[in-house]
């Protein structure tokens, strides 16, 4: 699409870097990498709370139809 080859890619970086230099970029990184891993963290808990509710669900319909026959 962009036709970006790995010139192209070194260049970009080097402006980069130019621009926030080298202690900026260290702590964006360490920045990004923090949120990264809370946002998997908080999915994964997202889907251990929807695996639950969908359990719970599935045992309240399962003692409806006991209590139905």
């Amino acid at each position: 699409m962009f036709g970006l080859g790995t010139t192209e890619l070194v260049i970009v970086l080097v402006i980069v870097l130019v621009l926030f230099g080298g202690k900026k970029l260290r702590s964006l990184g360490s920045d990004l990498g923090g949120a990264i891993s809370e946002f998997k963290t908080s999915m994964s808990d997202e889907d251990e709370e929807q695996n639950q509710n969908d359990t719970t669900a599935a045992e309240k319909t399962e003692a409806k139809e006991t209590a139905n026959e």
